[in-house]
């Protein structure tokens, strides 16, 4: 397995993007059994398959669902709307059928977005059994009244639910989650940039030994992240900190959603992270609707669960259409939103509590050396005060990311600087 460096890494994702842009996958079925064997090929995955049936809290895992092919066809048998074509012409969950029909009683099976009369709306009805068709409004007004033949080959039964893991193990038991869902067709940004980093994210996690063990879930949206949750409540006490990633490659600026909590220790890390890039970015609220942030962070788990994205679900005119294709993400932008993810996992993976051990008074640097490693660095200054903010904050209560807030000094620096006080051994963790 290649080493992941930070230059070809965007084009990597976007290779990866390409490989899973074809598939068609739902909450269920072979579909997201392909989407995991091909990301399987980059990290090692344990897979999971949970019956039909089984209770996951409030839930129940639904039936299995595949479809083989789809179509409406006119009179004269040429396909006008073909799930061959794109696979968000079906609606998701549909019921197999073969009829002939009307176009005007049709028409109660087709959706479409007038608003966007050229593009093709992503649907669903995974809990209520029906039938559909998603097409252009262009298209559909184009369609003349008469007798059209409607196929769905699909099959809807009692099988699994599909949802994996990959861990990198970290020096403790405490763990991150990262999430991204598994769950969505042919939607480049809002699926597929998601699966991509935080693959690539695990590789790069994977090339050292991190503090935190790293949990990554690749699971289709609310039913897969409320199942990991009832499979693994023993574990969840472990869970410290937790990152869901989704829309991850469009151009537009970073978005940070911070946890329900609000003031958890990932929501600190982002804001300074983002802050400190000097990257156009935002951070917002919690809501509890979204992604699966709002599972991880329910009243009964609150969590310490964020969600990064580029621009937010709902938020740009191509989402859940047709237009979120592999022109709308790029190799830069996933290549970005993995460099702070990277950045943001390591100030979380260094973030200590020192103890002074010379809290009587200010200790003497210059005889240890402390201010002589300093000499010609550019930012020596920076450098002496953030030795001098570590050893006053250094009470066992405040961290190095406490530090970096209350100094205005980046966290880098700050971490710099106790290491250098840990190795004269006037801190300890």
């Amino acid at each position: 397995m290649a080493r992941v460096t930070a230059a070809g890494a965007g084009e990597a994702m976007y290779a990866l993007v390409e490989r899973l842009y074809p598939l068609c996958r739902s909450i269920t079925g072979d579909g997201v059994r392909a989407t995991l064997g091909i990301v399987g090929e980059y990290v090692p995955l344990r897979v999971h398959e949970v019956p039909t049936g089984t209770r996951v809290l409030d839930w129940t895992v639904p039936q299995e669902w595949n479809v083989r092919d789809a179509y409406v066809a006119d009179a004269a048998g040429r396909r006008v709307v073909d799930f061959a074509a794109s696979n968000l012409h079906v609606l998701g969950y549909s019921v197999p059928v073969s009829a002939t029909l009307p176009l005007a009683e049709l028409r109660a099976h087709l959706h479409t977005l007038p608003d966007q009369p050229s593009l093709v709306p992503y649907r669903t009805s995974y809990y209520e059994p029906q039938w559909g068709f998603c097409l252009a409004q262009d298209t559909l007004d184009a369609l003349p009244d008469g007798e059209y033949e409607v196929r769905i080959d699909s099959t809807l039964a009692d099988g699994h639910l599909t949802y994996a893991e990959h861990v990198v193990p970290g020096q403790v038991a405490d763990e991150v989650i990262v999430s991204c869902h598994v769950c969505h067709p042919s939607l480049a940004n809002d699926n597929l940039a998601g699966i991509a980093v935080a693959t690539f994210l695990a590789r790069a996690l994977g090339e050292g030994t991190p503090y935190y063990t790293y949990r990554f879930l690749y699971a289709p949206g609310t039913i897969g992240a409320i199942t990991w949750l009832a499979r693994n409540a023993e574990r969840v006490g472990r869970v410290k900190h937790g990152l869901v990633l989704a829309c991850a490659g469009d151009r537009g600026p970073l978005t940070y959603k911070q946890s329900r909590r609000g003031d958890a220790e990932i929501d600190r890390v982002l804001r300074h992270v983002l802050a400190a890039s000097g990257r156009p970015h935002r951070v917002t609220e919690f809501t509890p609707y979204g992604y699966d942030e709002r599972q991880f962070c329910s009243p009964g788990f609150d969590l310490g669960v964020g969600s990064l994205t580029r621009t937010p679900y709902a938020g740009y005119p191509e989402y859940h259409t047709s237009a979120d294709d592999l022109d709308l993400v790029s190799p830069e932008a996933m290549a970005d939103t993995l460099a702070v993810c990277r950045e943001a996992l390591g100030v979380l993976d260094r973030n200590r509590r020192y103890l002074n051990l010379s809290p009587y008074g200010e200790p003497q640097l210059g005889r240890r050396g402390l201010y002589d490693s300093l000499g010609g660095r550019s930012d020596a200054r920076q450098a002496q005060m953030a030795m001098l903010w570590v050893l006053s904050l250094s009470d066992g209560e405040h961290s190095l990311l406490d530090v970096a807030g209350r100094s205005g000094l980046h966290f880098d620096t700050v971490a710099a600087a106790a290491r250098a006080l840990e190795g004269a051994g006037l801190i300890k963790a």
